[in-house]
C-alpha cells in the first residue's frame, strides 16, 4: 500500500524527474559554514581566552576547533550571515518593533508623516552634516525630521504625528552610538497642561512594545539569546522617572565623580544604569529638568527653576535611548534664549 503524502498541497500526485539543468552553478566553497557563524559567543571567546593565555606564557597557541568568522567577513558576504538563525531572527525583531511602534501611536490618534531627507540647510547645525550639490544647488542629508515635525504637529494642526525614516549624521565617532545613518523613530506631539503628558505616553509607548515583543517574538528572542546570551529585559508599570538632580545624587553617593550642572557621560550613564536596576530593578528608566546649559537654546525653562528645563531622556541598560524636551513657544522668549546663547 503506497504511503499517502500529508506535508504538500497536491498529496495524489508523484513527480519523476527525467532532465535536470544546471541554471546558475554555486561555488563548491562557501566562505564560511552557516554553522560556524551561528555558533554561541562563548565559543570563540573561549578560543581567543586559550590563544591568549598560551601566547602570555610563551607557548605554542592550541589548534582551533572552529574557524573565526569576523565581522568583516560577515559584512563582505552579508546575504550568507543573513541566514544565520540569529540573525534571522534579530530582522523579524526589528520589524516586530517598527510594528508595535506605529500600532501604539496610531491607536492615540497620531498621524504618520514622511518628511524631506534633502534639504537645503543642516536640520541642526553643526559640522555632523552630509553635503552634496542638488542639481547645482548646496544641499545636505536631514540629521533629524525635527522641524517638519513640529511643523506638522504645532502649526499644521496635526497635533500628534510621528516617522519611521533614514537619519544621517557625519559623525567620525566610531563607537555603537554614534551612526552615520539609521532610521529614526521620531514623534512629536502637542500637550494640554505640562509636558508629563508627553513622558506618560512614551512611558506608555515603550512598554507597549516591550510586552509585544515578548508576545508575539517570544521564539525570536529565544534564538537570539542561543547565540548571543542576555539576561531578560526588567522594566516597571509606569516606568521609574526620576530628576536629574536625583541621578546626580544617585551617583555621587555611590562614590562616582560628577559635577552638578555638567551633562553624562558615558561612563556616568552606565553607572547610574546599575544603581537603578539595583534598588528599583528595572532596566528602562526617564530622567527630566535637566541643566538649561546642557539643552539646546529652544528648550522651555522650568517655570519654578529657569536654570533647569523641561527636558527629558530615556535610559535602557544604562545607555541613553531617547532625548526631548518641551520647545519655547513663545517668539519674544526664543529671541531672548537665540542671543543669550
Amino acid at each position: 500500500m503506497e504511503k499517502r503524502v500529508e506535508s504538500v498541497t497536491q498529496s495524489d500526485v508523484e513527480l519523476v524527474i527525467s532532465t535536470c539543468f544546471i541554471v546558475s552553478k554555486a561555488l563548491p566553497v562557501l566562505p564560511f559554514l552557516l554553522e560556524h557563524a551561528s555558533l554561541p559567543d562563548s565559543v570563540y571567546a573561549e578560543q581567543e581566552a586559550a590563544e591568549a593565555a598560551a601566547a602570555a606564557a610563551g607557548t605554542a597557541a592550541p589548534e582551533r576547533k572552529f574557524p573565526s568568522v569576523s565581522s568583516d567577513l560577515r559584512l563582505d558576504n552579508r546575504w550568507i550571515d543573513l541566514r544565520t538563525p540569529a540573525n534571522q531572527a534579530i530582522m523579524r525583531i526589528s520589524s516586530g518593533v517598527c510594528t508595535l511602534f506605529r500600532e501604539f501611536l496610531l491607536s492615540r490618534d497620531f498621524v504618520e508623516i514622511q518628511t524631506p531627507k534633502i534639504l537645503g540647510g543642516a536640520s541642526e547645525g553643526g559640522s555632523s552634516v552630509f553635503t552634496m550639490k542638488y542639481f547645482g544647488d548646496d544641499a545636505c542629508l536631514a540629521q533629524s525630521p525635527q522641524l517638519y515635525k513640529q511643523m506638522a504637529a504645532a502649526c499644521s494642526d496635526l497635533e500628534r504625528v510621528f516617522e519611521i525614516g533614514p537619519v544621517f549624521r557625519a559623525e567620525n565617532s566610531n563607537t555603537h552610538r554614534h551612526l552615520c545613518e539609521f532610521h529614526g523613530l521620531d514623534i512629536e506631539m502637542t500637550f494640554n497642561e505640562h509636558y508629563f503628558e508627553v513622558l506618560d505616553v512614551f512611558s506608555d509607548l515603550f512598554v507597549y512594545i516591550f510586552d509585544g515583543l515578548n508576545a508575539r517574538f517570544k521564539k525570536e528572542i529565544e534564538t537570539v539569546r542561543a547565540q548571543h546570551p542576555f539576561e531578560d529585559l526588567q522594566y516597571t508599570r509606569p516606568s521609574l522617572r526620576i530628576t536629574y538632580a536625583e541621578g546626580v545624587k544617585m551617583l555621587q553617593d555611590a562614590g562616582v565623580a560628577i559635577t552638578s550642572g555638567d551633562d553624562f557621560s558615558t561612563a556616568q550613564e552606565k553607572a547610574l544604569g546599575a544603581i537603578i536596576k539595583e534598588r528599583y530593578g528595572t532596566d528602562f528608566f526617564m530622567m527630566d529638568r535637566y541643566p538649561s546649559a546642557v539643552r539646546p537654546f529652544y528648550t522651555m525653562p522650568c517655570p519654578d527653576d529657569p536654570t533647569l528645563s523641561n527636558s527629558y531622556d530615556f535610559f535602557l541598560r544604562g545607555e541613553e535611548i531617547v532625548s526631548g524636551a518641551q520647545r519655547i513657544h513663545d517668539a519674544a522668549m526664543l529671541s531672548a534664549s537665540v542671543r543669550y546663547y
